[in-house]
């Protein structure tokens, strides 16, 4: 037995264990090996990411920097001008891929995801208030970006509220006020002066060009606060996918525990769209891509988490890379594959017959 390390216990599961072996946690062998798998295939990119651009790093040199070595000159181009951007984009896709997890297992459907329900948009909705309303800084932009997110998710919630809130009830009703809050967007759009309405819309494509370390902040200090709560709800998904009378006889209180459930899926949406802007698809796709590597029944927020990190990371390393005049933000990158893989989620879901 290692207290201090991994003991791989029997049934297919991993046991975690203090060092000093009073408490432990059992997992399920295959998340916690996915898990693990992209967590180390997204600092990988990382690091490819930090290496790249017009000062050219190896992955050793880029190591030894963050390290405090490194060639010189490299603390400058990695610590201050390139690490911001790589943090920003790992922050914000752990907390679109978690949300997405939590708004699809509250929703039943691979649809529910917040940027299809609109909780994105809400929280997009309230940035743009502060940017071109307000003429507000970063902490007002996100103070905007909360209060849109959940005035949204409030508004949707009664709105589908029939003797409860269900799946199918919850995404209608989601799409719905997603178009009002379009036209309420493209309405600031007209209404504001050229310069605003640039910014503006260069910060709605999903960009992480010019991010710095209050991004990084924003988009840390929501999954400091946002993670402990959501840990301990997580283990609920799974009974309130069964439906509210199974969930009950289990002992969960549904509505309570689905309104927490909205709140903290909502803090973190609004986080990352504040820290990143609105980046297309991540909160839909990491989700279903997790369930299929874990072979769960559940998109676990967990391993949506780190798929959503490796996504952005990922697509943000391709963007730089591609061939142009200047990089491609990340949300063109992400709204062309996510585009892709929504057409064929359509398809499958028309063959399975739950369309």
């Amino acid at each position: 037995m290692n207290p201090s390390g991994v003991a791989p216990p029997r049934r297919g599961a991993v046991v975690l264990r203090t060092p000093n072996g009073g408490r432990s946690v059992r997992l399920p062998r295959r998340p916690f090996l996915v898990g693990t798998a992209l967590a180390a295939a997204a600092l990988a990119v990382a690091v490819l990411s930090l290496g790249s651009g017009t000062v050219r790093l190896s992955p050793a040199e880029v190591v030894a920097t963050l390290a405090g070595g490194g060639p010189p000159g490299a603390g400058l181009v990695v610590l201050d001008l390139r690490l911001p951007r790589v943090l920003d984009a790992l922050l914000a896709g752990l907390a679109m891929g978690a949300s997405g997890a939590v708004f699809q297992s509250l929703s039943r459907n691979p649809l529910g995801s917040p940027d299809i329900v609109g909780f994105g948009n809400g929280a997009s909705a309230g940035a743009l208030i502060a940017i071109i309303v307000l003429d507000a800084g970063a902490v007002q932009t996100t103070a905007g970006a909360l209060a849109g997110g959940l005035l949204t998710a409030l508004a949707v919630y009664l709105l589908a509220w029939r003797g409860g809130v269900h799946g199918h009830r919850l995404v209608l009703t989601g799409i719905g006020v997603s178009a009002v809050l379009g036209a309420l967007t493209e309405f600031l759009f007209v209404r504001a002066d050229l310069g605003k309405a640039a910014q503006a819309a260069t910060w709605m494509v999903g960009s992480l060009g010019g991010r710095d370390w209050g991004d990084v902040t924003v988009a840390a200090v929501g999954l400091a606060v946002l993670a402990p709560a959501l840990l301990p709800l997580a283990r609920r998904l799974a009974m309130l996918e069964m439906g509210d009378d199974a969930a009950s006889a289990l002992g969960v209180r549904a509505e309570r525990d689905r309104l927490a459930l909205l709140a903290v899926g909502t803090g973190l949406v609004a986080m990352a769209v504040a820290a990143a802007g609105p980046i297309p698809f991540v909160a839909l796709a990491s989700p279903q891509l997790a369930r299929r590597l874990t072979r769960s029944g559940t998109p676990g927020p967990v391993t949506a988490g780190l798929m959503g990190a490796l996504l952005v990371t990922a697509a943000d390393w391709t963007a730089q890379r591609l061939p142009g005049p200047s990089p491609l933000p990340v949300g063109v990158v992400t709204g062309v594959l996510g585009g892709v893989y929504l057409s064929w989620l359509l398809l499958a879901e028309r063959r399975s017959g739950a369309l």
